[in-house]
């Protein structure tokens, strides 16, 4: 689906207008900052918390700007209305400039890409690269080491690339976070490591009012195998689980994980119904 209109500094414009200048420097080399956002029933998923984080990912690496986060949700909110943007994705685009006054904050709408749905019950297929992003915690432009993961990636036939640090643990996927469960016990890496998600968030928050605990581990490739399952977690994908890394083939999601995944879908479901 087209969408006719998308929003550049607060205004409502014809989406041919979404176009970046070649000579834009700030853009070209990346420094910028992002959220994708998931809409619901003419509802924006979450909108607080992907605004709060792109204020942070701004602040993190020093880009200044005039836009508040009440600037942000209002005009993501006009957006949504302006094209009747049913179900669809979000792309928020702030990209910085040598003066605060020149920054600029992009909104358009995005068709969104999910998984097969066959891939929930049977898990996915990712490889290992050894890549670690500049600033965990801010969502940059700067994504052409994830770039080139996801695209080895796509290349040997998995979905996604699991991203290892100089310590030799996973961290996360190239645009997903990523989990381990024992014993309704979660793992997540750490948390100074990784990029904090909103989804992973709100799965977290899920799984903890239901009876599992959650606990910061690191995660080598070699010891996944000592794990019930393994899972991604993001925007688009909700959880995953995952089938293999590499060439070790891991168990199918157990009785915890499909729980996890149903009770994530009905609070998913809940807020659903919310907006009807």
């Amino acid at each position: 689906m087209a969408y006719k209109y998308f929003s550049r500094n607060g205004k409502l414009l014809p989406a041919s207008e979404a176009v970046v200048p070649l000579d834009n420097i700030a853009y070209a080399y990346g420094f910028g900052v992002y959220e994708t956002i998931r809409v619901l029933k003419n509802k924006a998923l979450f909108l607080e918390e992907h605004c709060r984080r792109l204020m942070a990912s701004a602040r993190i690496i020093g880009l200044d700007h005039t836009f508040s986060k009440a600037i942000v949700e209002k005009s993501a909110k006009e957006l949504i209305a302006g094209n009747d943007a049913v179900n669809c994705n979000l792309k928020v685009l702030l990209i910085g400039s040598k003066s605060r006054d020149d920054a600029v904050l992009n909104i358009l709408c995005l068709n969104p890409l999910f998984p097969d749905r066959k891939l929930y019950s049977q898990g996915v297929h990712t490889i290992t690269k050894n890549i670690e992003r500049l600033f965990p915690h801010a969502k940059t432009l700067n994504m052409l080491p994830s770039y080139l993961a996801y695209r080895d990636a796509k290349a040997a036939g998995a979905h996604d690339a699991l991203l290892v640090n100089r310590r030799g643990c996973i961290i996360e996927g190239t645009s997903t976070n990523f989990f381990a469960l024992k014993n309704r016990t979660i793992f997540s890496p750490p948390e100074s490591d990784i990029l904090l998600g909103v989804t992973r968030q709100n799965v977290l928050k899920v799984a903890g009012d239901n009876g599992f605990s959650v606990k910061e581990r690191e995660i080598k490739p070699q010891d996944v195998g000592q794990y019930d399952n393994l899972f991604l977690t993001g925007t688009s994908i909700k959880i995953l689980p995952i089938r293999s890394i590499d060439e070790t083939v891991l168990e199918s999601p157990g009785s915890d994980l499909r729980e996890l995944m149903r009770l994530f879908d009905g609070f998913l479901a809940g807020l659903e119904s919310s907006v009807s």
